[in-house]
């Protein structure tokens, strides 16, 4: 495939690929006049990118998750990401719990509903030694 297919493919500016392979995440073959051609391999590569970067990972870690030859650095990279991501989803989930919480909110003013403040409680809810330090 050429890169334009390859970009149309993936919904992908083509540019997007020159850069990830200036990054050394790619490595098309060229043919007469220097023109990238994408194999099979080269589309599950690019794939696999889509798939990461959209999980948060940055190039450079997938650079190193696809291109490392050692399980233990590949590993790493992949406990340092899977950790943040889930991080990640716990805060997306409370988020989420919070607008469901006001979509069922009667009152109008959202801040007065108990159900809303209900999933606000724990980041309302102090100790004494921090009420005090925030009310002086």
């Amino acid at each position: 495939m050429t890169i334009g297919q390859v970009a149309g493919h993936f919904g992908l500016p083509t540019h997007v690929l020159r850069h990830w392979e200036s990054m050394g995440l790619l490595q098309p073959a060229r043919v007469h006049g220097d023109r990238r051609r994408y194999t099979y391999d080269d589309l599950v590569r690019v794939a696999s990118i889509v798939v990461v970067k959209r999980a948060g990972l940055s190039l450079v870690d997938i650079r190193e998750f696809l291109g490392s030859m050692h399980t233990t650095t590949r590993n790493e990279v992949l406990r340092r990401n899977r950790d943040a991501l889930r991080a990640k989803m716990t805060a997306l989930r409370s988020a989420l719990e919070l607008l469901e919480a006001a979509l069922d909110c009667p009152y109008n003013d959202i801040t007065t509903c108990p159900i809303y403040r209900t999933n606000l409680a724990e980041l309302v809810d102090t100790d004494s030694d921090t009420t005090r330090r925030v009310t002086g």
